[in-house]
This record gives C-alpha cells, sequence and structure tokens, in this order.
C-alpha cells in the first residue's frame, strides 16, 4: 500500500496559515516543533483511498521539513488534551474498556503503547498486568497480516484512549482486511469481549447496503460506539452516517489567552481536506435529530456529525510508531478525524455512562456540557451541514467535550 502526500509541501507565513485554520496555532508541548511560520510542512494519509465495500483509516501524518519522525514527542501530549476538554483523567475511567478496532495487524503495538506511556508518565497498561489485549476479529492470537498505514493507526488509537483515559482498559481488535464486512465483525467481536466503548477511526463510500450493517454489526445497545466522520471535507462517510453510532467531527485547536485557555474553529486544510460532514444518502434520520432547527431545516435523514475533538494535522497530536513505514517511524505527528473519534470513546469512558447512553443522542440534551465550535467552514454548501454554527453544525456537530457532562 502506498501513502498518498496530499499537499504540496509549502512554506507558509504565520498569516495564511491564521487563514487557513482560523486561528493562529500555538504548541502544546514543550517538546513541540518549531513555529509553522519557519517550517516547511506536507500532510500523508496512512491509508490508500478504499475501494467500493470497504474503508480507508482517518489518519494523516504532518511531515515536518523533509522527514516525519523525530527522536522526541511533538503535537499535542496528553496534559494537553486534558486540558483542552477540562476531563477527569486522572480520577475516572476505572471499570471502563475502551475497544480500539481496525484492520490488519501491528506487530509492535503494546511495545509501542508502553513507549507513550512511560514518556508521559502515564501507568503501564500490558498483556501480563491485565490492561492490555488484543485480538484478532475471530478473538484469537492469530493476527492478520501486517500492514504499515493502519499500523500508524493503531498507535494512533492506542495513544489518545491513553492519553484521555489512563485508568481504562484496552482492546485492540484487528480485522483481517479493511472490508467494510471484516471490521464490522471485529466490532461484534470487541462487543463480546465486554468493550464498554468501541472507537472506529476509518469510512467508506455509502451504499445500499448500509441499513444491513447498521443492524448486523453497529447496533450494540449499551456500548457507546463511535465513528471518525471522514477527512474528505463536506462529504458523508460510513459507518459515520449508522444512526447506532456517535460520529465525530473535528476541530483545529489551539492555546488561548481566554477564560478556557483553547480556542477551537471548523478543521478545514482545503477544499478537498477537512472535516467530514453533510446529510447521508441513505440512513434514516434518529429521533435525537428531528427535533435540531439546524438539522431539520437541511437533511431529512442522517446528519453528521454529533460531537467532535481536534482532528487538524497542523495542530496534530504526538504519537509513537516504531513500525518503519515509508520513512516514518519513532515520534510522529498525526491528525485527521482518526484523532478525534477515540477521544470521544475515550471521553464516554471517563463518564462512565455507556450503558444507559441512546447511541449518539446524549450530547443532544446536554449542550451545555459542550464547548460550542461557531468559526469556520469546510465548504459553500450553504447550510450548516458544512459550515459552523451557534448550536448544531455538521463539522462539529453539538461540539467538542468541556468535561464529561455531554458524554
Amino acid at each position: 500500500m502506498k501513502l498518498r502526500r496530499i499537499l504540496v509541501t509549502t512554506a507558509i507565513t504565520t498569516a495564511t496559515f491564521a487563514l487557513a485554520i482560523g486561528a493562529v496555532f500555538v504548541h502544546g508541548a514543550s517538546a513541540a516543533p518549531s513555529s509553522p511560520s519557519a517550517s516547511r510542512y506536507s500532510f500523508i494519509h496512512a491509508c490508500a483511498a478504499p475501494s467500493h465495500g470497504s474503508a480507508a483509516c482517518d489518519a494523516i501524518l504532518r511531515v515536518d521539513g523533509a522527514k516525519p519522525n523525530a527522536s522526541s514527542p511533538g503535537g499535542f501530549n496528553p496534559a494537553d488534551l486534558q486540558s483542552a476538554y477540562a476531563l477527569p483523567s486522572s480520577s475516572a475511567g476505572s471499570g471502563q474498556t475502551v475497544a480500539i478496532v481496525d484492520a490488519y495487524n501491528d506487530p509492535n503495538a503494546e511495545a509501542d503503547l508502553g513507549v507513550y506511556r512511560s514518556t508521559f508518565g502515564l501507568p503501564a497498561c500490558t498483556t501480563a498486568n491485565g490492561c492490555f489485549k488484543k485480538v484478532s476479529q475471530t478473538g484469537t492470537t492469530s493476527y492478520p497480516r501486517s500492514n504499515g498505514g493502519w499500523a500508524q493507526e493503531i498507535s494512533l488509537d492506542l495513544d489518545m484512549v491513553s492519553a484521555i483515559c489512563p485508568n481504562c482498559h484496552i482492546i485492540l481488535v484487528e480485522a483481517s482486511s479493511s472490508s467494510m464486512t471484516n471490521l464490522g465483525k471485529a466490532v461484534n467481536e470487541a462487543a463480546k469481549l465486554g468493550a464498554t466503548e468501541i472507537s472506529n477511526s476509518y469510512g467508506g463510500g455509502e451504499s445500499t447496503s448500509d441499513s444491513s450493517y447498521d443492524t448486523t454489526y453497529f447496533h450494540h445497545p449499551g456500548i457507546a460506539i463511535t465513528v471518525s466522520s471522514g477527512d474528505g471535507g463536506y462529504g458523508v462517510e460510513y459507518p459515520a452516517a449508522s444512526q447506532y453510532v456517535t460520529s465525530v467531527g473535528g476541530t483545529s485547536l489551539a492555546k488561548a489567552s481566554n477564560t478556557r485557555g483553547w480556542t477551537e474553529t471548523v478543521w478545514s486544510t482545503s477544499s478537498t481536506e477537512g472535516a467530514g460532514s453533510g446529510c447521508s444518502a441513505d440512513d434514516p434520520q434518529p429521533s435525537w435529530q428531528s427535533s435540531v432547527a439546524n438539522i431539520t431545516a437541511n437533511c431529512s435523514k442522517r446528519a453528521v456529525a454529533d460531537v467532535s475533538a481536534v482532528a487538524d494535522p497542523y495542530t496534530g497530536v504526538s504519537v509513537y510508531d516504531s513500525y518503519s513505514y515509508q520513512g516514518a517511524s519513532g515520534w510522529l505527528v498525526f491528525g485527521g478525524t482518526s484523532v478525534a473519534s477515540p477521544i470521544i470513546a475515550s471521553v464516554y469512558a471517563l463518564a462512565g455512562n455507556a450503558s444507559s447512553v441512546n447511541y449518539g443522542s446524549y450530547s443532544y440534551s446536554h449542550t451545555s456540557s459542550l464547548n460550542d465550535v461557531t468559526s469556520g467552514q469546510t465548504a459553500s454548501c450553504g447550510s450548516d451541514l458544512c459550515k459552523a454554527a451557534t448550536g448544531w453544525d455538521g463539522p462539529t456537530g453539538n461540539g467538542t467535550p468541556n468535561g464529561t457532562g455531554g458524554f
């Protein structure tokens, strides 16, 4: 599989950067890379575009200068993310199990997870201490073949669960391929193994099979299932469009001198790169969206997204991945809605409400516990489906976590 370089490497000025993301970026970690105004960035999708009936991961690697890897962390670290979203990460999450569903095998998953957690002072999460479990889609240790792009996605997912909910247990379920049916079987296996939350950082095109996939793979009452909304800007992916999941959009996150200490805008890097959003062509509108004026005025079916978190690779997160792929290994910086989905799954775990949450509905009745994102857009679609608005909007849903009250 070949990585796709999605933007031409370009020197950018501070002013140009601010226009690109809607806010001036301030690095979160002391070990963060140099200012964007002095750097040359390009971006690479970890996974190739999906074929019909398959999905691609939504991870985007930020390349700093000539090479993407570094000997020390860059981007936002666990303390940054916990601060940005006002999370009780040190005191909550015990008894919760967050499952990560991805395709193919990452042979270094547990070792890389150990590096990330030890670097940031998080408690060990290993097979030996019962915190970490890795299985195939059938629940065995007969893993699928290894794949470098999906290994990057796996490292990103595991690190984000660790950053947000270090007290959670983690299950990694590896599907035998990136087909929607195999990924769906992996979701079922995660549910069978007792996951309280399941994160899915992938998506593909909508199809007439979606209603069947909904009931066969994603209908798990009492489990909070999160799905990335996609990285292609305005337009809907599946399974983000499923009525049985929480669809997770993306923002650009920056430190600020306001009361919160942070600011967020809609993530949109270009006309074809940003938080996925829109109106499904196939999935029915769930009852909890039918009273939202910003939705019903523009969409009669399932609207995407429900909530959001950081996804812009410019304001990316620190990830450790030792599976050398296309020259990328070690400390990397990632964005994409692949970042946002495991963050939100882990916030559900911190809240501990998954057994009583009605799919993606909870945030709609608890909007006061969210940060409303009111600036930025991904396209000129003429409606709230692609631009920020007061209350619900497509790219960021009802907003980003402000504590756990919205989950």
